[in-house]
């Protein structure tokens, strides 16, 4: 007897929406949305998608309405709450757009909780887009079944971020002059990854750094990596030491 599919299958478009959703909702969507729904999809009245609002998790929605600039859908169903995601912060120098653009996407992917952009005194961008990383950050969450957003924190400069560091969370950097292997470094529990920027920390910032009693100077193996390289290779290792890789996947 063969088995019954599953419903809703996985093949079904996700969108996220700001508004929090609830059982018996109606909603309308206009602008990108409508438009990828009603234009670049064609899905008409009583076709299915899924919604998730960053808060409550991931629902079924029905098509009421379809315009050209306009859909009205009803949300029918609870499909699942809003996952947990590990304690994890990834600090940053911003690099360059294209790039940054790809570690945004990557690290929303991977299941970072918070995006920290740090400037640093070799910070070679001045000005960050938090609209269009969010942008970013949103369409990997719908691309990747994620049902949490990461959050996408203010540029900070890097001695104040040290001088308001919570003690209770790690704060481990990547040390071009070397450390301990980040994943024997890597701990369950409240914890950040600063990553330097092009040509790494200054000998006065890594002084500074070294100074907060919860940091620790990390590697990331023998080789010189570029900036979002290092981000992701130390995203990597930390989820697969003290994250929740080794979780079974989500059924």
């Amino acid at each position: 007897m063969p088995a019954t599919p599953a419903w809703p299958p996985s093949s079904l478009p996700r969108l996220f929406v700001e508004q929090a959703l609830s059982d018996g909702l109606s909603l309308t969507l206009d602008g990108a949305p409508a438009n990828y729904l009603g234009n670049v999809l064609r899905l008409g009245p009583g076709a299915e998608v899924k919604l998730f609002d960053d808060r409550t998790g991931e629902w079924l929605a029905r098509i009421e309405e379809a315009g050209r600039k306009r859909v009205t859908l009803a949300v029918t169903r609870h499909l699942r709450p809003r996952e947990e995601v590990p304690d994890l912060w990834l600090l940053f120098a911003p690099v360059k757009r294209a790039p940054l653009d790809w570690m945004i996407e990557k690290a929303t992917e991977l299941g970072v909780a918070r995006l920290v952009p740090v400037v640093t005194q070799r910070t070679v961008v001045d000005r960050v887009n938090l609209d269009r990383l969010r942008a970013i950050s949103i369409e990997a969450a719908e691309q990747c079944d994620r049902a949490a957003l990461p959050e996408l924190a203010e540029p900070v400069k890097l001695d104040k971020l040290l001088k308001e560091w919570p003690a209770e969370r790690a704060l481990l950097f990547a040390d071009e002059e070397g450390g301990e292997p980040l994943q024997e470094a890597a701990k369950p529990g409240p914890a950040a990854i600063l990553i330097g920027p092009e040509g790494g920390f200054t000998a006065e910032e890594r002084e500074a750094i070294r100074a907060v009693p919860s940091a620790r100077a990390v590697a990331l193996g023998p080789r010189i990596l570029r900036a979002e390289t290092a981000a992701l290779a130390a995203l990597s290792l930390w989820m697969a030491a003290a994250g929740d890789w080794s979780r079974p996947p989500r059924a």
